[in-house]
């Protein structure tokens, strides 16, 4: 404490040169933690979205994370059979496909459309109006839209719409379909600017023209309280040997190792550089610093402070540095991240609901550890020459001086 005491008097003798270093380093810390936040955004993102939709195991009929590959024939049978597992809650099939719609003045729209059978939960998050239920005879097929979809069809609850169904590997346009709006739901998966609907897997064959043909992109289940995904996932794969079931870790870690893999590359050059700029502005500083005051220090050691003394003030001046700036980086680390999310959001394709920048407490702890290590080597060179620094011929310098 005596050390760091002195160190504050030390540094603050010139308190612009000391303000601009912090304000310095607060913007490099930033920087810092912004890139630490940007590595592991996207996964843990992704991640929390899988979880939310609220299914942890995805099967398909190929090794793949995505959709449009083989369909997974015989749909309800094989939900039903993965279902009666005692490690599944619940599975229900998939299916997606693409329509048009005829918006104001005539101008054409086109949506994607999710069908599914419809269980206890749901894929989606209901906004207005009635959920999806089980169709009656004689009723029309109902349909829930985004709020952007309406807008754009200017429809709302309770009103109706004409689909024409894109399927079929030709994308055959079949006759229209009218649907009932039934209410507003969000997609998590959903883009800002995508338009998208849904409506049981029934209603969405019928449409199609190929309701004999029962089949889904894959199957969303939900493991059973006890057993787990894992458990899942291996139930399922002695079950049905010929699919392909994955957790939603087991989809994360394939999408990192892939997908996100650029994003943790910027990261990483980005963080090394930073840390670079931050290591030759803090020893830049400190040795400045103790070229300033070499008679001073020579005069200490006459006195009787030891090198191990005169070498931890220039220690504690570097912690006063970079622990002043990296607290005031946090927050404005969080703010720059704010903006450069909005930034990044804004490219097409993107979830609204995902996020480049997510605040772990891991990130926390790795930006302390890098500023600690960041102070401590920006500090060897000036406690060098304050160790090594001669009493005699600095004093007799100073005095001529």
């Amino acid at each position: 404490m005596k050390a760091l005491a002195f160190a504050a008097r030390s540094l603050f003798r010139q308190p612009g040169r000391a303000g601009l270093g912090i304000l310095g380093i607060a913007a490099v810390g930033a920087l810092l933690f912004d890139m630490l936040l940007l590595s592991r955004g996207l996964v843990v993102s992704f991640r929390d979205l899988l979880d939310e939709v609220g299914f942890d195991v995805r099967v398909l009929a190929s090794d793949a994370v995505v959709i449009g590959g083989p369909r997974v024939t015989r749909a309800a049978q094989v939900a039903r059979e993965v279902a009666a597992l005692p490690e599944v809650a619940e599975a229900i099939p998939l299916r997606m496909a693409e329509a048009e719609a005829d918006g104001p003045g005539q101008r054409s729209i086109t949506l994607s459309v999710t069908g599914v059978d419809l269980g206890r939960r749901r894929p989606w998050a209901l906004v207005a109006g009635d959920d999806l239920e089980s169709e009656q005879g004689g009723e029309l097929p109902a349909l829930l839209v985004t709020a952007s979809l309406a807008t754009a069809l200017g429809t709302r609850p309770g009103s109706t719409v004409m689909l024409r169904f894109l399927c079929g590997p030709d994308r055959t346009a079949l006759p229209m379909t009218t649907f009932r709006v039934a209410g507003l739901a969000d997609f998590p998966f959903d883009s800002a600017e995508q338009l998208s609907a849904a409506a049981t897997r029934s209603s969405v064959a019928r449409a199609c023209g190929d309701q004999s043909d029962d089949w889904a992109d894959m199957l969303l289940v939900a493991s059973s309280e006890g057993h787990g995904a894992d458990a899942a996932v291996a139930a399922i794969r002695r079950q049905r040997p010929e699919l392909y079931p994955a957790t939603n870790e087991q989809i994360v870690a394939r999408m990192r190792d892939t997908g996100f893999t650029y994003f943790r590359q910027i990261s990483a050059v980005l963080s090394t550089i930073t840390m670079v700029f931050g290591f030759l502005l803090i020893t830049v500083l400190l040795t400045v610093s103790v070229n300033q005051r070499l008679g001073e220090i020579a005069a200490l050691r006459a006195l009787g402070f030891s090198r191990a003394r005169v070498a931890a003030d220039v220690l504690s001046q570097s912690v006063l540095l970079v622990g002043s700036g990296g607290a005031l980086a946090l927050p404005l680390g969080v703010a720059l991240s704010v903006w450069l999310d909005a930034i990044l959001k804004a490219m097409p394709g993107i979830p609204a609901s995902m996020h480049f920048f997510v605040f772990e407490g891991r990130a926390l702890a790795l930006h302390g550890a890098l500023l600690a290590v960041t102070a401590l080597l920006a500090a060897l060179y000036p406690m060098w020459l304050v160790a090594t620094l001669p009493i005699a011929t600095t004093l007799r310098n100073e005095v001529v001086s």
